[in-house]
């Protein structure tokens, strides 16, 4: 986007840590934001931005989006491409779900234009969603990896992702030599990594399907660049556990399966972390390891509750993932619902209020993501990455809305009721990546 343009809107984001910070969720009822070039310039009450822009208001298109609500680019930090069309795959355990439903699919992406097809509307439905920003599991084969990264650069959205990289425990067709992952992991890192919104994020499966030759070439692949990202599974089910134990008897723990091939730290996201050990979150914490938390399908796929608490309690920075196909569907404002409900029941009991739900789907993405300073909230400096949302005047979250007594609750509505179709417009850096007719 190039010039400058106001945004006259109702908007909530969260520019601090609402788990640290009593302050940090901030809403402006009569808000803008005024945005040159892609970058935020201004942002906060209407009469205050136009006193501090009064220079240039007069002569800058405004945007009057008053009949609506703006909330920050949604940042997806766990989901999966190639298991979009296998979504709803009820009634099963992980490794089950894997073996039959999942697996099969990942097999079609061998096929250009299968893998193809399915990279387009992949990215489609993440910016239809609100989702602006995502940590994306690639596929076993190079050439389905590159689709997504060119779909994804062809639609203008932030995509953080990389070749999935596997040699045993899985179906033959998806496993690759410690040879074939450096080579073709190499090579997708020099075409695609920090070229426009792109980053590139090594992707072992999960330690399980990984043999020790694989994780030493994901050591040697995180040393050899130092500006690429790591991302994995952890600690999701107990079958899955006890069968990473069995497969590195010398592992004391899960983590420990990563540490030793130097796969945690401040560029890693694990996701999952359903049974992680108190000595596990502790060394997360000391490295600065980052968790996807993936409500939805850690319900769907029977995993259990994710003990945020104890998270939080030990310093680990969680954000929050769709894992799509495992979980039900693209709406990250679904699964902060889905987050505060299973919280709600779990046995520590760890309330949320809408301030640490939207900031567990925006900012706290961009920080387990290294973005931060790019995007995740509205504040002046940041990239204009943002969805606006205006449901249809019969729907029930425009009732809910048009009860609302205040901003707090006008989001709390918004998180609850809000889905796909409320989405009328997302931007990221003041480009239009979805606008819905």
């Amino acid at each position: 986007m190039t010039g400058t343009t106001l945004f006259r809107v109702p908007f909530f984001h969260t520019p601090a840590n609402p788990f640290r910070s009593a302050d940090a969720l901030r809403s402006h009822h009569d808000g803008a934001i005024l945005v040159r070039d892609g970058v935020i310039v201004s942002s906060g009450d209407f009469d205050i931005v136009r006193r501090q822009s009064a220079d240039v208001i007069g002569s800058v298109e405004t945007v009057d989006w008053r009949d609506g609500y703006l909330l920050p680019g949604l940042i997806d930090t766990h989901v999966h491409y190639p298991q979009l069309r296998i979504i709803g795959g009820l009634g099963r355990t992980l490794l089950d779900w894997l073996e039959h439903v999942a697996l099969p699919e990942e097999v079609r992406m061998a096929d250009p234009d299968y893998a193809a097809s399915t990279a387009a509307r992949f990215v489609h439905s993440l910016a239809s969603h609100g989702t602006t920003t995502a940590l994306v599991f690639g596929a076993h084969f190079a050439h389905a990896t590159a689709s997504l990264f060119e779909a994804a650069d062809r639609s203008g959205i932030r995509l953080v992702s990389g070749l999935v990289l596997s040699d045993r425990a899985l179906r033959p067709e998806l496993h690759q030599s410690p040879a074939e992952a450096y080579r073709d992991s190499t090579a997708l890192i020099r075409r695609f990594h920090a070229q426009g919104r792109l980053t590139y994020a090594l992707t072992p499966r999960f330690a399980l399907s990984t043999t020790d030759a694989m994780l030493e070439v994901c050591q040697s692949l995180m040393r050899e660049h130092p500006g690429i990202r790591l991302q994995t599974h952890i600690n999701e089910q107990p079958d899955e556990v006890a069968a990473c134990a069995q497969a590195f008897p010398w592992a004391r723990d899960y983590l420990a399966i990563y540490e030793r091939y130097s796969l945690s730290g401040p560029r890693a996201v694990l996701a999952h972390s359903v049974h992680t050990t108190d000595a596990e979150l502790e060394r997360m914490a000391a490295t600065r390891t980052s968790v996807s938390h993936c409500p939805c399908s850690n319900a769907a796929l029977g995993s259990g509750i994710f003990p945020m608490r104890r998270h939080l309690d030990a310093g680990v920075h969680v954000a929050l993932g769709t894992d799509v196909g495992g979980g039900t569907g693209f709406g990250m404002l679904k699964e902060a619902l889905q987050s505060y409900l299973l919280q709600r029941v779990s046995a520590a009991g760890q309330p949320l209020d809408p301030g640490q739900l939207l900031y567990l789907s925006t900012r706290a993405g961009a920080e387990a993501l290294g973005l931060a300073a790019d995007t995740g909230d509205l504040g002046v400096g940041k990239a204009a990455d943002f969805v606006y949302l205006r449901p249809d005047a019969d729907s029930p979250l425009a009732g809910a809305l048009a009860r609302a007594e205040n901003m707090e609750q006008a989001l709390a509505a918004i998180i609850t009721l809000g889905a796909a179709d409320a989405v009328r417009e997302v931007r990221v850096a003041g480009d239009i990546v979805f606008r819905r007719p």
